[in-house]
Parts: structure tokens; C-alpha cells; sequence
């Protein structure tokens, strides 16, 4: 009889839960420790980066990028370069469904998860919310995605986007869009149809890739160490270079360079294990954003400006490598630990037109 009463009041609980988003008109923070949500804060790590950094990179043609969603004090530095030369007016941003949100929503497959809220958290103020968003519930198939409220507010990989696309270019208007787990086959017609009703979109509207709308997708690389469970390579430093140096070949072989499908489903082979759900030797937790992402972005771009994109690496690095940057009080701070038994790495791609 207890567990009858504690599980009836938990679905009690999910069900209110699930009101209360559904009536919230702002999407709720998540990460209030590793992400900045203060205009003044996020200007003190900016300034502080800038001042620290000796490269720049071509904002002509850009139209995609990978980036990174760990918290700013590590990977900081990752983030940067990429985001203070994007300027575009909307900005679908592709995320990934972390394992807790999975267990909270019965682990769906094979859609992508959109949301309601009539705006997402900010610096200082709302993001807006793009109005691709409600084309693709008008125009997309429907069995290729659900609406949920609860899976986007407990998903932490496209709010990381926010605050640095918000800084660069306050008026941007944001589409998220999570990607659950799938074979390769449905990734590539899920991103087909996808990459037709966004075209349709642009090409109603007059927007050209890169300067009116831009495709971001969110993922950290190795998830590596004792307490991931994943050492393939062992332990210690040379491990740690290992680990790293697969990495490296990833970018170089499959997210680098001219892009196709083929690229693609190379890094998925060396993503996934036996079958889609598993892993082989590295945990990326974008090993389905990264490649959904990449497919709907290439699709895209042969569809409205009849060209191929060709990717370059802007900066990899990793936590243990990084550590924590030297901001003290500013309400920033880590919400993981890094050592050799708990790492992980990060990259910021850009993709220009070919």
C-alpha cells in the first residue's frame, strides 16, 4: 500500500511539475553554477578572454559550428573565438538528450524534441524565440518529433548557448531542437525532412546562411576517466595523451575538410559501438547531436545556396588540460571536478560555405 501511495503521490508531483512548465511563458534556468546569466558578469569573462586571446577566424561564409556546453570556467576559452564573430538573426540550435533527461521522459528514440515556451532564459533579459519553431510543428511530419516542456527545462546543452550567442547579438532569436538516440538510416531521413521544411523557411523569407540564420550544435567530446567507467586506454597521463590523440583524429578524419554523408557515418562508426545505443572506445555525449546536426546542416545549405560546407577546427582542449580560468568572485564556478580520473574534452568547429 506505501509504495502504491508513494508512487501515486510521484505521478501526482510529475503531473503539477508538468503544469506549471507548460504555464510558464519563460523557460526556467537549469545551470545557474557553470553558465553566467548576469550582463555584468558575462562582460568580466569576456574581457577577460579577449584579452588573452592571439587568434582570430573568418566570420565570412560561416554558417555551422560545434561548440561546446561545459561550463564557462573550463572551457571558456573553446566557446570564444566562435561566438564573438557570429552575428546571424536566428540561430537553430542543435542539443543533445542527456541520460538523466532520458530517464525522465521514457527515453524516446528515433524524433527530436521541441518545446512551447514563448522564450528562453537570458542575459539580463529573454532570448526570443525564433519563428522556425512553430513552421516546423506546422510543417514537419509529425511523427518526427514530440513537444516537451519538461525534456528542454532539464536539458542543460542548448542553454549553454544562450548567454554567449545573447552577448555578441542581443536580438537573436533562437530554435531549439533536441536530438534523441537513432540508427544512422532514420538520422538521414529525420534530417532530410528537416532539412526541407527549413529551407521552405528560409526561402519564403528571403535568409541566407550565415548572415540570417546559422545552425549550431552542442556537444562536448571524452567523457574520460575512473569515474566515467571509460579507460580504454588505462589510466595517468598516457592515457589522458591517448584519449586525446583519438580525439584529435575524430576532428581531423570526420569534422574537419570538406564534409558529406560519408564523413558523417564514419564518425558515427567510431562514435557508436555495436548499435546506435552504445558506445565503442570514446563517450561523446553529442554522438547523435554532432552527426543529426552535421546531416541537416549539409542538406541545408545544397538546398538554398547549392553548395557543399567544409569544416575547420577553432580550438580543442579539455578540463584537465584547461583547468578552472582565474575569475574568483564573480558567482561563476565548476560543477564537475577535473583530474585524470574525471576529464573532459571540448572543440569549437566552424563550417564555411565550399
Amino acid at each position: 500500500m506505501k509504495t502504491t501511495t508513494r508512487a501515486l503521490a510521484g505521478l501526482i508531483a510529475a503531473a503539477l511539475a508538468a503544469v506549471v512548465l507548460a504555464a510558464q511563458e519563460t523557460r526556467p534556468v537549469r545551470e545557474d553554477v557553470g553558465f553566467c546569466w548576469s550582463p555584468a558578469v558575462m562582460k568580466t569573462l569576456v574581457d577577460y578572454l579577449e584579452a588573452q586571446e592571439k587568434e582570430s577566424f573568418r566570420a565570412e561564409g560561416l554558417v555551422a559550428a560545434i561548440a561546446p556546453h561545459d561550463d564557462y570556467l573550463y572551457a571558456g576559452r573553446i566557446y570564444y573565438p566562435l561566438f564573438k564573430i557570429l552575428r546571424a538573426r536566428e540561430v537553430v540550435i542543435f542539443g543533445v538528450t542527456h541520460g538523466t533527461v532520458r530517464k525522465e521522459i521514457d527515453d524516446p528514440h528515433e524524433i527530436l524534441i521541441l518545446d512551447e515556451f514563448k522564450a528562453w532564459p537570458g542575459l539580463g533579459g529573454p532570448a526570443a524565440i525564433s519563428g522556425l519553431r512553430e513552421h516546423l510543428k506546422e510543417h514537419l511530419d509529425k511523427s518526427l518529433f514530440i513537444v516537451n516542456n519538461t525534456a528542454q527545462a532539464l536539458e542543460h546543452s542548448i542553454e549553454a548557448q544562450v548567454p554567449w550567442l545573447q552577448y555578441f547579438n542581443p536580438e537573436v532569436k533562437i530554435t531549439p531542437i533536441m536530438v534523441t538516440g537513432m540508427p544512422f538510416e532514420k538520422m538521414d531521413e529525420v534530417s532530410t525532412r528537416l532539412a526541407e521544411t527549413v529551407a521552405a523557411y528560409m526561402k519564403d523569407r528571403g535568409l541566407a546562411p550565415g548572415r540570417d540564420i546559422f545552425f549550431l550544435i552542442s556537444s562536448d567530446g571524452n567523457h574520460y576517466g575512473r569515474d566515467f567507467n571509460n579507460v580504454p586506454f588505462g589510466e595517468g597521463e598516457t592515457a589522458w595523451r591517448a584519449a586525446r590523440e583519438l580525439d584529435r583524429r575524430l576532428i581531423r578524419d570526420y569534422l574537419t575538410g570538406l564534409m558529406d554523408k560519408g564523413k558523417v557515418e564514419g564518425l558515427t562508426r567510431e562514435l557508436w559501438g555495436k548499435t546506435y545505443l552504445d558506445y565503442r572506445n570514446t563517450y561523446w555525449c553529442g554522438k547523435y547531436s554532432v552527426p543529426f546536426g552535421l546531416l541537416a546542416a549539409q542538406k541545408i545549405m545544397a538546398l538554398t545556396a547549392g553548395k557543399k560546407m567544409s569544416g575547420m577546427l577553432f580550438r580543442y582542449s579539455d578540463t584537465y588540460s584547461e583547468g578552472v580560468l582565474p575569475l574568483v568572485k564573480t558567482g561563476l564556478g565548476t560543477t564537475a571536478p577535473f583530474s585524470l580520473r574525471h576529464w573532459v574534452s571540448f572543440c569549437s568547429v566552424g563550417y564555411y560555405l565550399d
